[in-house]
């Protein structure tokens, strides 16, 4: 089931382990961690709290070394809603929740001991994305959106607006009306994972189809009341994560490739193509948001200028094609394998 589904019920004692939970939730809000952050780190302690109970396990004190060893192991050979094994991503992300549980209740003096100091997380798996496309492939999703109908060119707008930019699902949905730069054909993605802002190339078509959305679709789908965001809903509300994911799924399956995926498939896929068209790792990490900018980095324009014209050169959407003078970084793996995890947080695995 959907994480947000496994929620820790709200707590009558306030001893119960519930209400340790939500303590720490209301912490994380408190610091302005991000909402989905925030709820899937309250529903991975929902996960281990549930276990507890199932074990006679209650109260905060019961909880010590051996306890954790043995949810850890529970871990290991879980079964996720999918019908597989939990992959070892999802294992770290579910004890590196209790883990900072604990830190929590330890900092807040509301325990003694902290059982999770020497909990050791599983050796993270460095593996390639499951799937990425072809760039006919990818071209043959985009055309799934039926562009005679609203639903359809708002769908094929957002589903450029992935391909284009690789910007994450949640960021596509927070994407607001003043952050689309169309003349100099630049994003700026506010608040991304992390809290993050970041510009963004995207390409003319890109655009074009957002300008498509915008003057024939949106204005009948907005309300006084609507936010500004780009994408609305057929109710005039900001689009859904989960609704996004599945509308993106089903063109996905509906174009008939032996391929499964949703709003990172075309994150992968950008990364990809773009890695092998010739495209400089650091201006990939910097356009997914991997980049460890300083704060002058992020607002010098010769940077974002410099990475307008290379996204310009070497996405597959261009036939141009950027050939590097140098080798690129030798770390594609890695920038691929933090796609992967990426993408089985999004989905609230398990």
């Amino acid at each position: 089931m959907p994480y947000l589904e496994r929620t820790p019920k709200k707590p009558s004692d306030p001893r119960a382990l519930e209400a340790y939970a939500l303590a720490y939730k209301e912490q994380l809000q408190a610091r302005h961690y991000a909402s989905q952050s925030v709820q899937y780190k309250h529903a991975a302690l929902g996960w281990f709290i549930d276990w507890c109970h199932e074990r006679g396990v209650d109260r905060i004190e019961q909880i010590t070394r051996p306890v954790l060893q043995r949810y850890q192991r529970h871990l290991y050979h879980a079964i996720s809603r999918t019908g597989k094994p939990l992959s070892v991503v999802s294992q770290r992300n579910r004890l590196t929740a209790v883990r900072t549980w604990f830190k929590f209740l330890i900092r807040e003096n509301l325990i003694l001991y902290n059982p999770a100091s020497e909990l050791e997380l599983p050796k993270a798996e460095k593996r390639l994305p499951k799937h990425t496309l072809t760039t006919e492939e990818a071209e043959l999703v985009l055309s799934q959106p039926d562009i005679e109908t609203d639903q359809g060119i708002r769908d094929r707008a957002m589903l450029e607006v992935l391909y284009s930019t690789g910007i994450r699902r949640q960021e596509v949905i927070n994407l607001a009306l003043p952050d689309i730069n169309t003349g100099a054909g630049i994003l700026s993605v506010r608040q991304g994972k992390g809290k993050k802002d970041r510009f963004v190339p995207i390409g003319e078509r890109a655009l074009i189809w957002i300008d498509r959305y915008l003057e024939t679709v949106r204005p009948q789908y907005s309300l006084p009341s609507s936010p500004d965001a780009v994408f609305l809903d057929e109710n005039g509300k900001q689009l859904d994560p989960h609704k996004v994911s599945r509308a993106v799924k089903k063109y996905v399956k509906q174009s008939g490739i032996d391929k499964v995926g949703s709003c990172h498939l075309f994150r992968h896929t950008m990364a990809t193509l773009m890695l092998e068209n010739g495209a400089d790792i650091r201006f990939i990490q910097q356009m997914l948001g991997h980049a460890m900018l300083s704060t002058t980095e992020i607002y010098t324009h010769v940077a974002i200028h410099k990475l307008k014209e290379i996204h310009t050169a070497t996405h597959p959407a261009r036939a141009d094609q950027y050939h590097n003078e140098g080798k690129p970084e030798p770390s594609e793996s890695d920038l691929l394998a933090t796609l992967a995890a990426e993408a089985a947080e999004e989905t609230g695995e398990g």
